[in-house]
């Protein structure tokens, strides 16, 4: 480590690489389903579709958008979308993404989110949509909903869809507590493989993650003086996070879900923040 780099920045450089890595996996998986995707499958998840409301002719932007499937999902439904990654080549997927569904108006960034105001130049959104996986990258919350705050338009809103915190607390099993809630301070892994094929090989493995817990997240984003209008708490997640799961659909999108009978806990959570106009 040299004297000018922090170990945030350190751990930021080591999920960079290991995101750098994985974006050409991703792209040629059947999980994103790419060639489906072109042929004009929706990959937006249904709740989503219904809590966000009609997107034709507002501006929308995705933080943390990965490749852009998402972000161009919600130009296909009529927004005029900016998509920002802290990945050149997953910004440089999504640019190439964009031209081969014919959605040249598609804009897409490279930059950490914390620079997005910069580098967005001051321009603020209708939308800013975030979330499936994306908060847990984060050191700061606070510094992200500051941050969210300032990309809005006035009247503009934050949709906000993300796997619960409470489900990083139990076991494979999701019956047992194993780990405490209230832990902060960056997580490190090191382990090969990614969500869309474990045993593919790769190189750089090592990554750190933050929880957030949900009081936090509330009170960050109602902190910066937006206005919440709904918190709601999904009994489904969109992958097998525990052995117990079965799989289940809420009329559109396939998801999963605990065995009937057995109790539940909150999976996924969505929400939605208004800025004054």
């Amino acid at each position: 480590m040299t004297t000018d780099e922090t170990p945030e920045a350190v751990q930021l450089a080591a999920n960079r690489a290991m995101w750098d890595e994985r974006v050409p996996i991703h792209t040629a998986s059947t999980f994103y389903d790419i060639p489906g995707f072109v042929a004009g499958a929706d990959p937006l998840r249904s709740f989503e579709v219904a809590e966000v409301g009609e997107v034709t002719g507002k501006s929308l932007l995705h933080l943390q958008c990965h490749f852009g499937q998402d972000t161009l999902g919600w130009a296909r439904r009529g927004a005029t979308v900016t998509g920002l990654d802290f990945s050149v080549p997953a910004v440089e997927a999504a640019r190439e993404l964009a031209g081969t569904v014919d959605l040249p108006d598609a804009r897409f960034f490279a930059a950490d989110v914390y620079d997005a105001v910069k580098v967005l130049d001051g321009e603020t959104f209708d939308i800013v949509y975030t979330g499936l996986g994306a908060l847990c990258w984060l050191p700061d919350i606070t510094r992200w909903a500051e941050t969210v705050a300032a990309l809005l338009a006035p009247g503009g809103f934050l949709y906000l869809s993300e796997f619960h915190p409470i489900t990083d607390v139990f076991d494979e099993n999701g019956l047992t507590v194993t780990t405490d809630y209230f832990r902060r301070g960056p997580m490190s892994w090191d382990e090969p493989g990614t969500y869309t094929d474990a045993t593919v090989e790769t190189e750089n493995n090592l990554s750190y993650e933050w929880q957030h817990g949900l009081g936090e997240i509330v009170s960050a984003l109602i902190g910066t003086g937006l206005r919440l209008e709904f918190l709601h708490e999904h009994d489904f997640s969109l992958f097998k996070r525990f052995t117990s799961f079965e799989r289940s659909t809420d009329g559109i999108t396939e998801v999963y879900r605990f065995p009937a009978g057995q109790p539940r806990v909150p999976l996924m959570y969505s929400l939605r923040a208004r800025k004054s106009s």
